[in-house]
């Protein structure tokens, strides 16, 4: 897959912690059956790379990457864990070598213009603007497509239920980011049948599909 079809499968990547291995499955086949397919697990735990080993052998359907991808020896280890995609939240010259030497498909993250024209003259057309709330948000996004119209965006941080469709609506932007899907308190509680609803509130479809 291309970065631009995985960011056009589904209006919401949601951006997924997993402090518990049990979870994983269970919490992906949730959003799964939500509605939401492409699941950014992030580097941020110390079960991550089994979490995403689990859910890319387990769970059909799901579109699996891998979020927080900040070392270039990384990409080796994701892409041996089953991730099809990963998201930065920045970008530096180790990281774009790391992604064309191992061919993982990047989502790389930027907050300003010239950050954008990096990334753009690195060959990355699709990027994350994060954090997209601190970054400008919807007025960022709109000031970008002028002088910027080839560029498109998944405005990950500080996207809510509430907000998300008006972010979706910009013509440069394809998808967002967000962990409003996945409340800790649901996960916690092993509620999937909530992490379901919200999926399925968030991409539009009915949970008995």
């Amino acid at each position: 897959m291309q970065i631009k079809d995985v960011m056009t499968a589904a209006p919401v990547i949601p951006v997924i912690v997993i402090d518990e291995l049990r979870q994983a499955v269970p919490l992906a086949q949730a959003l799964v059956k939500g509605g939401l397919p492409v699941l950014e697990i992030t580097l941020r735990t110390a079960v991550a790379l089994e979490a995403i080993r689990a859910i890319a052998a387990e769970v059909e359907g799901a579109i699996v990457g891998v979020g927080t991808l900040t070392r270039p020896q990384e990409f080796t280890q994701v892409l041996d864990a089953g991730a099809v995609f990963g998201v930065s939240p920045g970008l530096t010259p180790e990281l774009i070598t790391a992604a064309r030497d191992s061919g993982l498909p990047l989502l790389p993250g930027v907050m300003t213009p010239s950050e954008v024209i990096a990334a753009r003259a690195a060959g990355f057309s699709a990027l994350k603007l994060f954090p997209a709330q601190q970054a400008g948000g919807i007025g960022m996004l709109k000031a970008l497509a002028g002088p910027l119209p080839d560029v498109v965006f998944c405005p990950t941080g500080g996207i809510t239920a509430e907000s998300f469709r008006d972010f979706l609506a910009l013509d440069n932007v394809l998808c967002v980011g967000g962990s409003w899907v996945t409340p800790k308190s649901a996960v916690e509680a092993d509620d999937w049948a909530t992490v379901t609803r919200l999926a399925a509130e968030a991409s539009g479809r009915s949970v008995s599909q």
